[in-house]
């Protein structure tokens, strides 16, 4: 008598060809996005609130900061790579994906789809900032001391700012949506109550967020011009002579 077991053609793997890695690739793209993304931002943004007490404060955290040991192994390892994964793996799943929200205009699809977009608006804008802040004009790992006044400089265009506001509002939904779908996938959240309760929460990380971020820029903008790097290294110079 045949059974089902010798129905089965030799050869048919028990999940389609690369099923396997595509659920571990997109498991670790979803813990990425928490650890050690979502830790560094979390950081990131506390550590740059330091602008609101002025240049003085916030040059004494960039320099304490680019001052870690290993600080260069420690950007790459824990930010750089870990962020070039995520946004370029989100992209493929981006590329793959479907947008339905004509067919299903359901509040998850819209989350899903707006989750989607924001990811592609957050991925240009920390690629330019990454570049702008740590690659390009004065390097603040060789002139902390010249941070605030980088920063101030690059928000005399106005469309530098705009752009700012842009990317730190679709960062923060990302990121907080993010953990919501974080929680549901990894079944922290069990059931449409605890997930809806969740999302309260993550809406309200979402606001906080952005009001640091909106605070942050607003520091910047009205603190009093912080002097140039000629004379910043000056004074740094003539401070360790003493």
């Amino acid at each position: 008598m045949e059974t089902s077991a010798n129905r089965i053609r030799k050869g048919v793997a028990p999940l389609r060809a690369g099923e396997g890695y595509s659920f571990l690739l997109r498991r670790l793209h979803s813990l990425s996005g928490i650890v050690p993304i979502g830790a560094f931002l979390v950081e990131h943004f506390i550590s740059n609130a330091e602008a609101t007490k002025g240049a003085a404060a916030y040059n004494d955290q960039v320099k304490f900061l680019t001052g870690l040991p290993f600080v260069h192994w420690l950007e790459w390892i824990f930010i750089f790579l870990p962020l070039i994964y995520h946004g370029v793996y989100g992209l493929y799943i981006w590329y793959r994906g479907d947008s339905n929200v004509s067919e299903y205009p359901w509040s998850g699809n819209w989350m899903y789809t707006a989750q989607r977009w924001t990811g592609i608006v957050a991925f240009i804008y920390i690629g330019y900032h990454v570049y702008t802040a740590r690659f390009s004009g004065v390097l603040l790992m060789e002139t902390p001391a010249a941070a605030f006044w980088k920063m101030q400089q690059a928000f005399l265009n106005p469309w530098v700012v705009a752009a700012y506001v842009i990317g730190i509002i679709a960062v923060c939904w990302h990121f907080s949506y993010g953990i919501w779908l974080f929680a549901a996938k990894w079944g922290f959240t069990v059931g449409e109550e605890a997930r809806r309760k969740f999302g309260w929460v993550c809406f309200g990380l979402a606001v906080v967020l952005v009001a640091i971020g909106m605070v942050t820029i607003r520091g910047f903008l009205t603190a009093p011009p912080a002097p140039e790097p000629s004379a910043v290294e000056s004074s740094f110079n003539t401070t360790l002579l003493r």
